[in-house]
């Protein structure tokens, strides 16, 4: 991998402890909280949209073999969502009520690292789409530790998880552009579809759930269209 590269990856590792530190000044009310997700979903929407679908295309792999991983990512996060759910009802029954949850820490730490083995398959890919990829999605990482923010976390928990994401997602990025760096467009394409399965769930069941939890404002609307639009336009420019 080139100096070029690796600066590239670490963009969205130095803006997700960024994030934190900005989460450790600020405590975004309920309502706030809601916005910054609906922010980042529409961001990874237009990953998905904009980007790593078409990406898929491009790698002209075969149809079985993208339907098989995509079906296999889906299956994969559907037992992550119950793994999670197992762990936040044993807190519950534990008692504790402080820091952030067990399932909530786990399925963020994978899905950033999710998004950073995306980033480094799309430098494997070539062109422009790892450098858009790791660009686009440093805005959902620099949101993300605002979106975990509540009363019982401190500022310093906030800050630690960050830098564990920030350095989890370029560990990724580097790990997924090693491993598919001269690998067929099967290959390529299948990993890029079993990402494209968790980057969904990331939206529907993670982001998106979260942020209705509280009454929504037409406002949050917008909001998601926003965040589509900020990552379409970053592709545009780079195009």
């Amino acid at each position: 991998m080139n100096q070029h590269n690796l600066v590239l990856i670490a963009i969205p590792a130095v803006v997700a402890l960024c994030g934190g530190f900005l989460a450790a000044f600020w405590k975004p009310s309920h309502h706030n909280r809601s916005l910054i997700q609906h922010f980042a979903a529409g961001v990874v929407l237009a990953a998905l949209a904009v980007e790593l679908l078409p990406e898929i295309g491009r790698e002209h792999a075969p149809g079985p073999v993208l339907i098989g991983s995509f079906a296999l990512g889906s299956l994969f996060m559907y037992g992550l969502k119950l793994w999670t759910e197992h762990l936040e009802l044993q807190d519950q029954l534990a008692g504790i009520r402080t820091g952030i949850g067990r399932g909530l820490l786990l399925a963020t730490f994978i899905d950033v690292a999710v998004d950073g083995f995306i980033i480094g398959a799309g430098f494997a890919a070539g062109g422009e789409t790892g450098a858009i990829l790791a660009i686009g999605l440093s805005v959902e990482l620099l949101f993300l530790g605002l979106a975990l923010t509540s009363e019982q976390v401190s500022s310093r928990q906030i800050v630690l998880v960050s830098g564990g994401l920030g350095l989890t997602v370029f560990l990724c990025s580097v790990l997924g552009s090693v491993l598919l760096t001269g690998a067929s467009h099967t290959v390529i394409g299948a990993a890029l579809a079993f990402s494209a399965a968790a980057l969904l769930y990331l939206v529907t069941e993670e982001l998106l759930m979260e942020a209705h939890a509280v009454p929504e404002k037409p406002i949050s609307t917008l909001v998601l269209f926003a965040g589509f639009l900020t990552f379409w336009s970053i592709q545009l420019m780079g195009a």
